[in-house]
């Protein structure tokens, strides 16, 4: 018999104790909004976002892993001193890394100024590069004599070529995403913080309540007796 009124206490305490959730899911707290946009902004003050900046120390490590392999082949030939001044002075295009190591700096330096100096979101400067970076590559690789040259040059002109792409990835698939998924989430913090202005303009103080003394119960019946005990006249 007290099953069922057990049951409904039960019911009742649940959903006492779901409603304080509901309003915190739907209240809007004007301090994290604000905060949350302080962040945000403080963020961009500070400089590129993080997933930018290690892309470019990802171009930073293109160029110096092409310079890396291409210091190798020159003593691997011979000396640095004597093949350097053959492929740099007596440039060969079909027997020459030089360009190879030309075309990283021409990466370096194109992705540094557009997505490090100018903060640039768009994808054309990248596929410009990698673009130039993989024509150039492919004819070098049909029209020279590389593959006649040993080991180095099979390594180079693939290294150089995977490296681009994988910028491009890199790019395309994270930095612009993240950074235009950072930017929604500010300007819905930034409409909410003025949501929540027009909600609540202003704190109310201590002084905008107040409450009157409370009576003692009975007091004033009493006080009526005891007024009209002294009015009577002394017989």
């Amino acid at each position: 018999m007290n099953q069922v009124p057990a049951d409904a206490e039960n019911a009742h305490s649940s959903s006492v104790e779901s409603c304080p959730s509901l309003r915190d899911v739907h209240s809007i707290n004007p301090t994290q909004l604000m905060a949350r946009i302080e962040s945000y902004e403080g963020r961009e003050k500070k400089g590129i976002s993080d997933v930018r900046r290690t892309f470019c120390l990802f171009v930073t490590f293109d160029l110096l892993f092409i310079t890396l392999l291409w210091i190798i082949e020159l003593n691997v030939k011979g000396g640095i001193e004597t093949t350097l001044e053959k492929e740099v002075l007596h440039y060969d295009y079909s027997s020459s890394y030089f360009d190879i190591f030309l075309l990283a700096v021409f990466r370096f330096k194109v992705l540094i100024l557009a997505y490090a100096m100018c903060r640039l979101r768009h994808w054309w400067a990248i596929a410009f590069t990698t673009a130039v970076t993989s024509a150039f590559l492919l004819a070098k690789v049909i029209i020279s004599q590389l593959f006649s040259q040993g080991a180095f040059g099979y390594v180079l002109p693939i290294i150089s070529f995977i490296l681009a792409w994988i910028e491009t990835w890199f790019l395309d698939f994270k930095v612009l995403p993240q950074e235009a998924e950072e930017e929604n989430r500010f300007l819905i913090a930034q409409d909410a913080s003025e949501r929540a202005a027009l909600l609540h303009p202003g704190v109310l103080s201590d002084g905008q309540f107040y409450s009157p003394p409370e009576s003692v119960a009975g007091s004033s019946d009493e006080e009526s007796e005891e007024k009209q005990d002294s009015e009577k006249p002394i017989v």
